[in-house]
């Protein structure tokens, strides 16, 4: 695959899927009828402006630097392209980390650069994926000169710790989030960008590349039910229960002898104690995510999912013999 990912393969829909990040208390009641409601039959306001207007009052700040997009891959390309055509040449990007901004970089021609102080276009994860945890560099990439992005697909699903960046920083970055991981309704394609204060010519930029109609009417109903206060409600109440599953996961993983890395979201990473037989894992219904692609080697990225797939997983590890293969050190 171009774009290596979880979810679903040619196999249908894993019954038993830890591949994915989704909130597994999903999907929230609300969004899901917003989206079962959405009215289909007619294009959306082009101009997304009671949208915009709605994701503003979220979050506080100026409708104008509310940028939508059609998911968060569509905008890491989008702004990859802006910073490409304005005469960007390097991006940075840490390691490990989502792929898609190494294969944006990749498809306009920005080199991979070591030092990000050399960087035209700089991407940080909080929390981190794969890791689920915080940025080490975070600070120090957030005062580079170039564009910095900072993905919070995952903030919504934080079990514990904070963002290393304040206010006051992150008012200075590109802020990009994705409800649908959150919403338990990753099916539904819908992303939006917080502009930084002093960004407006590549916003326009962005609304110059962007093509018409980005977000169709069941990404805008997703959206709306995002900003509502009962979505909100049932996310807090819907955090409490998955910090209970993932402790009861880590805990039966590492009975089984898996090493298991710190994480502050609904997922972790883990490294199992010899190589596992994924054909045969995924001939039960289970499916894991391989994080190679992902710059971390001989490790599973495990959503965090209820009990009764938790016993679905074990019983699957144990009556599947693992290779006579030891992982590497």
């Amino acid at each position: 695959m171009t774009h290596p990912h979880g979810g679903p393969d040619a196999m249908g829909v894993p019954r038993w899927d830890f591949s994915t990040n989704a909130n597994a208390c999903g999907p929230s009641p609300t969004a899901l009828v917003a989206v079962q409601r959405a009215d289909a039959q007619h294009y959306p306001d082009p101009a997304y402006t009671d949208l915009r207007a709605a994701l503003a009052g979220f979050h506080g700040v100026a409708v104008e630097r509310i940028v939508v997009a059609g998911s968060a891959s569509e905008f890491i390309a989008r702004i990859t392209a802006a910073v490409a055509r304005a005469g960007g040449q390097r991006a940075w990007w840490p390691t490990p980390a989502y792929g898609d901004y190494a294969h944006a970089a990749q498809a306009w021609g920005l080199q991979r650069a070591n030092d990000p102080a050399q960087a035209d276009l700089l991407w940080l994860c909080e929390p981190s994926s794969p890791l689920g945890s915080a940025e080490a560099m975070a600070s120090a990439v957030a005062q580079q000169g170039g564009v910095v992005v900072i993905d919070r697909a995952y903030e919504p699903l934080r079990l514990s710790g904070r963002c290393s960046l304040g206010a006051d920083a992150l008012d200075r970055l590109w802020q990009l989030w994705t409800p649908n991981k959150a919403l338990g309704l990753t099916g539904v394609r819908g992303a939006y960008a917080i502009a930084p204060l002093q960004s407006q010519e590549l916003a326009r930029a962005l609304e110059r590349l962007v093509p018409s109609w980005p977000l169709g009417a069941h990404g805008v109903a997703m959206l709306r039910a995002w900003v509502r206060a009962n979505t909100q409600q049932w996310l807090t109440e819907s955090l409490e229960r998955l910090r209970d599953w993932k402790a009861q996961q880590q805990a039966q993983l590492a009975g089984l002898g898996w090493t298991c890395l710190p994480s502050e979201a609904n997922y972790f990473c883990a490294r199992a104690p010899a190589a596992l037989d994924t054909p045969a894992l995924r001939a039960q219904g289970v499916k894991l995510r391989d994080t190679t692609s992902l710059g971390l080697p001989d490790h599973w990225r495990l959503g965090v999912l209820p009990p009764a797939a938790q016993a679905a997983l074990s019983q699957a590890l144990q009556s599947t013999p693992l290779r006579c293969v030891e992982v590497s050190a």
